[in-house]
């Protein structure tokens, strides 16, 4: 339960409106408080404020908080949009949870929410000498923080959408999903090994993507009814009503009726797929937007040369958490869990990089390089991978580019001599 309370508090603190309604909410607090300093002894100690100064700075705030609010909203809007067409649709999710420019608009809108509730308040007399003390001050730190964060905005709101920054803000969120699936791929569960005996087939009951597992009511409905469960599904999967999402074995009689709505009902299933437990979908993100830059259209090799320049250091997370490398606390030892293969997260980083850049000499040549660069990385899975790739990019050139001499400058990089490479 209270996993799930987090996921949801993590969806909805990513909508545009969560961040202006809490500072609404606070602001609306902040007006009324200063009501409270009537009751106290400052009415005797803080020096008078007449009601005309405090109402004329509130009508400034009034007056000027509205209009840059539906600017900053009209600023933010086209800079989605230009982040979805410059870039990928994929990451308009990661752009819009900008920390910047939602807590500029909350700030905006919570000053002209403060200002219209102040100035209620003071027309209908609600404020003597303390608050009206109180109110002023408030009124003064409001204004400061406009301020500060207008300029500080401004400046943010120059590079949201641009590419570059699109493309450090996605790969940000893929490290950070990448490198919690480094550290405990296996969900605090047992990795998959062996035959499974007698095992029945538990079956879907939605279409979508995988979006959240959640493995303590695995493990509680395991308990409960003696079972052994070995998960078909990571998050990021796409399934359906006839997809196999776990397998389950047992010796008690089972209600299959019960066991597969239970199972289903900790599958959470979405139309998308997130970013936060998929660490996939951030390097195929990453690959959409330098497939795009390949095309015909735009013909931006250099934003690919980025984009590959990302995915190394993304995958380099693995030396870094070979060398930090921790042992991982089994917590749900009635449950399997499948891995990510290498692969895969190399199809997904280099595949269509390697299809749709196998025209460009300057692409293929970093490429190459880069495979040489994870090559070196201390792990039997991610070498296999690199050569393996480094195969398959140069198949790939060799298709595409027509001069020789290009040819025998790109086959220098690969790992593999080609001379001796069985077409």
């Amino acid at each position: 339960m209270k996993k799930k309370i987090i996921i949801y508090y993590n969806r909805i603190q990513e909508r545009l409106w969560f961040r202006p309604l809490i500072f609404c909410l606070i602001s609306v607090a902040a007006a009324l408080i200063a009501h409270q300093a009537d009751e106290t002894q400052l009415n005797d100690l803080v020096p008078i404020i007449k009601s005309e100064s405090i109402e004329g700075l509130l009508d400034i705030l009034s007056s000027s908080m509205l209009v840059i609010s539906i600017f900053a909203v009209a600023s933010m809007l086209s800079a989605y949009s230009a982040a979805s067409t410059t870039a990928t649709p994929r990451s308009f999710k990661i752009v819009i949870t900008d920390d910047v420019s939602q807590y500029a608009l909350s700030t905006f809108i919570g000053a002209f929410i403060f200002s219209i509730v102040a100035t209620v308040a003071m027309d209908n007399g609600y404020y003597n000498q303390a608050g009206k003390f109180i109110l002023f001050l408030i009124t003064l730190v409001f204004f400061a923080v406009v301020i500060l964060t207008f300029l500080r905005w401004v400046d943010s709101i120059s590079r949201l959408g641009r590419l570059e920054r699109t493309i450090m803000q996605v790969e940000a969120v893929a490290a950070k999903s990448l490198s919690n699936y480094i550290k405990n791929p296996l969900l605090n569960a047992l990795p998959i090994t062996g035959k499974f005996p007698d095992g029945k087939s538990v079956l879907a009951d939605s279409i979508g993507y995988v979006e959240h597992i959640n493995m303590h009511a695995l493990q509680d409905l395991a308990k409960e009814m003696g079972l052994k469960i070995r998960l078909n599904c990571l998050p990021g999967k796409f399934i359906h009503k006839n997809f196999v999402i776990a397998f389950i074995s047992s010796n008690q009689d089972l209600d299959m009726s019960k066991v597969t709505q239970k199972l289903n009902d900790a599958i959470h299933v979405g139309h998308t797929r997130l970013f936060p437990e998929d660490p996939r979908f951030g390097l195929l993100t990453l690959a959409e937007i330098a497939s795009r830059a390949l095309s015909t259209g735009i013909n931006d090799p250099g934003t690919a040369i980025q984009i590959i320049t990302s995915q190394e250091r993304l995958l380099f997370l693995w030396n870094d958490e070979i060398e930090n490398s921790t042992e991982i606390t089994v917590l749900y030892d009635c449950i399997e869990v499948p891995q990510i293969s290498m692969e895969e997260l190399f199809d997904d980083a280099f595949r269509s990089i390697s299809r749709d850049g196998a025209g460009y000499i300057e692409v293929m040549l970093r490429l190459q390089k880069t495979f040489n660069s994870l090559e070196t990385i201390n792990d039997a899975e991610i070498k296999a991978a690199a050569i393996q790739y480094s195969k398959y990019a140069f198949n790939s050139a060799e298709l595409a580019i027509k001069l020789k001499h290009d040819l025998d400058i790109l086959e220098k990089q690969c790992l593999f001599s080609y001379s001796r490479y069985a077409r």
